[in-house]
């Protein structure tokens, strides 16, 4: 089944872009959610004149983005943990613990936006990516500390 994105769908296409999908994606996922519209001429000429005002707003969101991506890089987060006498951690530290980490900096970050492809289970210090736009990344340092036993 063919159909024209509205918006960008990751492995898939962009937004205006004509593919292929399978009937049940189409119809189960994309058509119900307004992300796609069926190839039809009328929707082309929609798309065409929808093109236009997206254009304008995904140049003004990455923007955006670079200019939180700018002030993101500069953070330097620090988490302690408890270790082991083999210097592993007992716990690990999660996007979700990177993104509390960031949100207590003033920043607000959805934690699906962190691509940390595996939990932090060692002590030392991490570049982790957060993409902020389908074409801006930005890479916060994360320190993982020993975790005082006297507190």
């Amino acid at each position: 089944m063919e159909v024209i994105l509205r918006e960008h769908v990751d492995n898939l296409g962009r937004r205006g872009d004509v593919v292929k999908v399978a009937p049940g994606y189409a119809r189960n996922y994309l058509l119900p959610r307004k992300m796609a519209l069926l190839v039809t001429d009328g929707n082309k000429k929609r798309i065409e004149r929808e093109r236009k005002i997206f254009d304008a707003r995904e140049a003004e969101e990455k923007q955006q983005a670079e200019a939180l991506a700018a002030r993101l890089s500069e953070l330097d987060l620090s988490v302690a943990r408890k270790v082991g006498e083999t210097e592993a951690l007992y716990g690990s530290v999660t996007a979700a613990d990177v993104a509390e980490l960031v949100a207590s900096k003033g920043f607000e970050v959805d934690r699906r936006r962190i691509q940390l492809h595996e939990p932090l289970k060692q002590l030392g210090e991490f570049r982790v990516p957060i993409k902020l736009h389908r074409e801006v990344v930005a890479h916060v340092t994360v320190h993982v500390v020993r975790e005082n036993a006297a507190e």
